[in-house]
């Protein structure tokens, strides 16, 4: 079975993450490793990651990953910035060791030149730089999909592909398919058909076994909008059809699957959120025994 979640703030501390998980019935979290707006992060105490390792393994949260800073350009053209953006991440890999967490959503970047191609090379050199500086490191980078606003890189399954064929050590790079996002860059997943050849494409341009997380966004956005802007739950374009092809999708299993859809500080919208997708679920469960 999937593992149902959400982004949770760390405010207050990354054992603060585990606590709001728990509290709303999360089995999986996406959190930030430091301040998501920041370059440089406060120092992390051995203390603090053992205590964030000893609340995760005595709660429910089976599956604790990260996403990046968002001020990371991998494919920048200019080379101080990609710069700071490798050394960015490669703080966030090692912050990751430290607190036992297995992998890093990326968004891949903005090539900004008008140059597609060229902004692929910069990120697959900049992975191998991150790779090679932290060559002991256990820890994956996950290229997320994009809406491909501006000059963003992602928002076609070939942008991702080309990345990992790109890199020196594809062992380390995985996939997170965003829902939202994916829609808005003009891949459809509405229906069981559409949903189906989408996931043909991404399947035969990407490959099924890189893909090791999920974000579950609805779309303020139509198909094609190329705007990425996240919406509750079925209340969006996508609509709840969307999330019922991904949640029963077998290939899926065991993967983490997290909310990142506007919340305030009680957590309410994510209690109702995850109570749409487990009943998608649940669902699903009656009508088998049903038809067994």
């Amino acid at each position: 079975m999937v593992k149902l979640g959400a982004h949770m703030s760390i405010a207050g501390g990354l054992p603060r993450a585990i606590e709001r998980g728990v509290s709303i019935g999360c089995n999986a979290v996406q959190i930030f490793l430091k301040n998501n707006m920041q370059w440089a992060g406060r120092h992390l105490a051995n203390e603090e990651a053992h205590q964030f390792r000893s609340q995760q393994s005595e709660s429910s949260i089976g599956l604790v990953f990260a996403h990046s800073c968002y001020l990371i350009n991998l494919a920048a053209p200019v080379e101080r910035l990609r710069a700071r953006s490798v050394a960015a991440l490669t703080d966030e890999v090692n912050r990751a060791d430290l607190l036992g967490v297995p992998f890093i959503v990326v968004h891949p970047g903005a090539h900004i030149s008008g140059d597609e191609t060229a902004g692929l090379r910069r990120v697959a050199r900049s992975m191998d730089e991150v790779f090679a500086a932290t060559r002991n490191s256990r820890v994956k980078i996950a290229l997320e999909t994009t809406a491909g606003q501006g000059t963003c890189l992602g928002h076609r399954f070939e942008h991702l592909a080309g990345i990992i064929q790109l890199a020196g050590d594809a062992s380390r790079l995985a996939v997170c398919v965003d829902t939202c996002h994916i829609f808005a860059a003009g891949y459809d997943i509405r229906t069981a058909r559409a949903y189906k050849r989408t996931m043909m494409q991404l399947d035969r341009i990407i490959g099924r076994e890189h893909v090791i997380a999920f974000h579950l966004n609805d779309s303020k956005t139509p198909l094609n909008s190329r705007v990425d802007r996240h919406e509750h739950i079925g209340k969006g374009h996508l609509g709840l059809a969307a999330f019922r092809c991904v949640l029963r999708d077998p290939r899926w299993d065991g993967l983490p699957m997290v909310l990142e859809t506007p919340k305030s500080a009680d957590l309410h919208e994510d209690v109702a959120n995850l109570r749409a997708l487990r009943n998608l679920l649940h669902h699903e469960e009656h009508e088998g025994h049903e038809a067994s």
